[in-house]
Parts: C-alpha cells; sequence; structure tokens
C-alpha cells in the first residue's frame, strides 16, 4: 500500500513539473534529501525515482519560456570553478573507473544546484523551497526524538537507507543544520498553533540528536547553538531559555549516551577516533606528495593506505569534509572549495546588511542569517564526516543566491534612498567577472 501510494504521488506531480519546472526542483529536493522510496517494502524500494523526476525537470526547463538566467555571484563562480577541477583531477585519478563513476554522481548533484539557481528565483518558491528540504530530514529527527524518548534515551536514531546520511553521526549533522531551518519557518508563519507545533518539532529534533549517540554530531549542535545564540536578536532570552531546556533533555540520557560523550576527551583510547587520525594523516600524506591534483575520487583505498598511510592497515574513508577534498583534489581543489565557502557567507552578510531597517525584507535578513548558523554546523560537524559532496550544503548557498536575486530585483524597484546603495553586486556577466576579485 506504502508503494503504491508514494508511486501515486510522484507520478503524479510529475504531470505538473511541464508547466512549472520548479515543481521538479522540490520533487528532486524531496527524493534526494528524504530518500522517501527507502520506507517501504515492495516494488517502489529500488525505483529510480531520481533519475525519472531529474530527466522531466531538465526537459521541462529546457522547453520552459520563463528567464532562467545564473547569476554569476562569487560563490556560483567558485562552485563552476570548483566542480572543472574536480574535473581535471578526475583524469588523474588513482583509481580511475572508481573516479570517473563518483564524478558522475558529483555532477548529478551540482547540476541541480545550479538548476535551482535558475529556476527558484520567486520568494514563494524559496519558501516552499525551504519547506520541502527542511521537513525531508526533518522528520527523521521528529521520529528519532519520539524513538529517543520511549527508549529512555537508549537505541540510537539513524538516517535513511541508502543516502549520504544514512548512519548515526550523519544524520545528527543533518538535523543540527536543519534546526535553524525550523526556527526561520517558526518565525515566518503567523499562526500561533503552527509556532508551537514547529516549536514541539525542533524540541523532538534536538533529542533525536542527543540519541544519535554521535560525538561529532554533539559537536557540531554545540557550535550551531552557540552561533545561534551570538547572531540571535534576543541574545538574553534564548540564553536562558537554552540553559533551563537542555539539562532537562540531558537528564533523560543513560550512562552509556554520557559514556559514549565522555571519550571526546580521551579520543587517543578511542578505535573509531584513532582510526580517523589514521585516515586523516593519510590524506594529508597523500596531498603533500601530489599536492595540485591529489588522489581524485575514491581515493581512500587499501593500495593508497599501502603507501601514505601511518597503520596501512586500517582502511577508512576521510571523515571529514577538509581531508576529503584535500586528499582528492589537491591544495588547489581546498583553495577553492575554503573561497567557496567563505564567499557563501559574506553573501549571507551581504544580504543581511542590505535589508537592515527595512520591515518588508526581514525574510530576508533571518533566512541568510539562519542559514549561517548551518553552515556553522556544517563546517564543525563535517570536520568528522565525509560529506563534501553532499546536495544540502549546496542547497543552501543555492537559497542564498536565489534570496540576494530576489532582494535586488525588489530593491530596485523601490525609490532610491541611500541605504539601499549596500553593495548587492549586480547580475550582469560582465559587470560581476570584474567585480569578483574585489568581492573576495
Amino acid at each position: 500500500m506504502r508503494d503504491i501510494a508514494l508511486t501515486t504521488v510522484i507520478f503524479g506531480l510529475l504531470l505538473f513539473v511541464f508547466a512549472r519546472p520548479w515543481v521538479g526542483i522540490l520533487l528532486w529536493t524531496w527524493v534526494g534529501l528524504m530518500n522517501p522510496h527507502k520506507l517501504t517494502f515492495g516494488f517502489a524500494y529500488n525505483l529510480p525515482f531520481a533519475e525519472v523526476i531529474g530527466i522531466v525537470t531538465i526537459i521541462a526547463i529546457v522547453i520552459s519560456k520563463e528567464p532562467k538566467p545564473l547569476p554569476l555571484v562569487p560563490p556560483v563562480v567558485l562552485l563552476l570553478a570548483l566542480n572543472a577541477w574536480m574535473v581535471v583531477t578526475t583524469f588523474y585519478a588513482l583509481f580511475p573507473s572508481d573516479a570517473w563513476s563518483q564524478l558522475e554522481k558529483v555532477a548529478k548533484i551540482q547540476l541541480f544546484t545550479f538548476l535551482t539557481i535558475m529556476v527558484m528565483q520567486s520568494r514563494d518558491r524559496i519558501k516552499a523551497l525551504v519547506w520541502v528540504s527542511t521537513l525531508s530530514i526533518a522528520y527523521f529527527g521528529i521520529k528519532g526524538g519520539v524513538y529517543t524518548i520511549m527508549k529512555g534515551g537508549g537505541g540510537m536514531v539513524l538516517g535513511p537507507n541508502g543516502g549520504f546520511i544514512a548512519g548515526n553521526t550523519e544524520i545528527s549533522l543533518a538535523l543540527t543544520m536543519t534546526l535553524p531551518l525550523m526556527r526561520w519557518l517558526q518565525l515566518q508563519t503567523p499562526r500561533p498553533a503552527l509556532k508551537w507545533v514547529l516549536g514541539i518539532c525542533m524540541a523532538l529534533v534536538f533529542i533525536a540528536i542527543l540519541g544519535s549517540y554521535s560525538r561529532g554530531g554533539f559537536l557540531a549542535l554545540f557550535a550551531m547553538a552557540a552561533a545561534f545564540w551570538l547572531k540571535g536578536n534576543r541574545k538574553f532570552f534564548v540564553g536562558v531559555l537554552l540553559l533551563a531546556l537542555v539539562p532537562i533533555f540531558l537528564a533523560i540520557m543513560p550512562d552509556a549516551w554520557w559514556d559514549r560523550m565522555g571519550t571526546i576527551q580521551t579520543f587517543e583510547y578511542d578505535s573509531s577516533a584513532t582510526a580517523r587520525i589514521n585516515s586523516w594523516q593519510f590524506g594529508w600524506n597523500m596531498a603533500t606528495d601530489k599536492p595540485i591534483v591529489g588522489g581524485g575520487f575514491q581515493a581512500f583505498q587499501p593500495d593508497a593506505f599501502a603507501r601514505w598511510a601511518p597503520d596501512p592497515t586500517r582502511v577508512w574513508d576521510s571523515h571529514s569534509i577538509w581531508v576529503s577534498i584535500l586528499a582528492e583534489h589537491g591544495f588547489v581543489g581546498l583553495t577553492l572549495f575554503v573561497a567557496f565557502w567563505v564567499c557563501a557567507w559574506r553573501l549571507a552578510s551581504k544580504i543581511v546588511r542590505a535589508t537592515r531597517g527595512l520591515k518588508d525584507y526581514r525574510w530576508a535578513a533571518d533566512l541568510a542569517t539562519m542559514i549561517q548558523v548551518s553552515f556553522i554546523g556544517y563546517w564543525v560537524g563535517g570536520a568528522f564526516l565525509s560529506l563534501a559532496y553532499w546536495d544540502f550544503p549546496y542547497l543552501l548557498v543555492a537559497i542564498l543566491v536565489v534570496t540576494q536575486v530576489v532582494v535586488q530585483k525588489s530593491l530596485s524597484q523601490l525609490p532610491t534612498d541611500p541605504r539601499q546603495a549596500v553593495a548587492i553586486p549586480p547580475l550582469g556577466l560582465g559587470k560581476q567577472i570584474g567585480q569578483l576579485s574585489r568581492t573576495l
């Protein structure tokens, strides 16, 4: 029954994609982040929903007469450069067959990042995209929070099968990044009842993060909470709320959870922590030996560990977004990757400055701020996870870019006001490229 219902919904919505390509972006986001077909038990479990949605959406975008500009702001330009560099490193990969296969997967994700920017350039579409992406991940947090409470803090919260966030540490980071977006949705709704529902859901997501038993997720949650407090306007209220609620949430966790978190201070005696360190040292050694192009995609394999790892018998993945990019794409790739995130942060800050004091644009300022808070969680938690190519962080950057487009267009239609001279870069190709160096 579940298989029939899901298949009917997806293929039914596909009928609207040709007239409204942005519906295809929402469908792709839902299936890509949530993997709803992996929650079924029959024929739908292995159906290629993403491929079908992708093909239909691309065709709909191509035949659509709606303007589809790609704003060449610095994060977009740097992401294009990073993708081009990944193609270059694949030609020099240590394991060509695996590398080309991985490049194909990454290219699909990146393609839809750019398509999202081209198609979702309106306030209503942005809000719909935030709702879909947030609920696609929050579902597992709401469910996991209830599960953690029922188990008295026992058990372990996991993510959807077959995706980037299937593991406990991965889902904890995903939920951490989702909390700020849930707060933004709460700020946007005028309905008190819905505000309360979202507040309860946020509490359940918080409990689910604790119930994942992930040390990296706990550190990411702590960093995100600190950033949330620093970025918030009501610091005293938020601080008191956190000090009041956090001890209550922690009190439900059993001794096993405290023992697990305690190993953060004694990592040198923990086997998984030392295996991570071994992988990080491997990545550094390979990058210093191949500083320009690195080892290419899928470089973390036994043959490579035998050459560059301190302990060649402990073959792990990179377990770090930073080490992953460095090892697989060299120092050039890491430079582009870091510059991309720095420019994404700066873009969010520009949106906040450009809309400061403008009530009608408070939604954009709050969204940019909450995405920055999500970035903090990703950068900290990602230091312990192999999620450099996960689509959700890039989706957040896409949301920032289209938010900038919407704000810029709207502000340009207002009467001239000195406050509106805050530099949101123009979207013209020639002018934007000319300003790139100064923006960086």
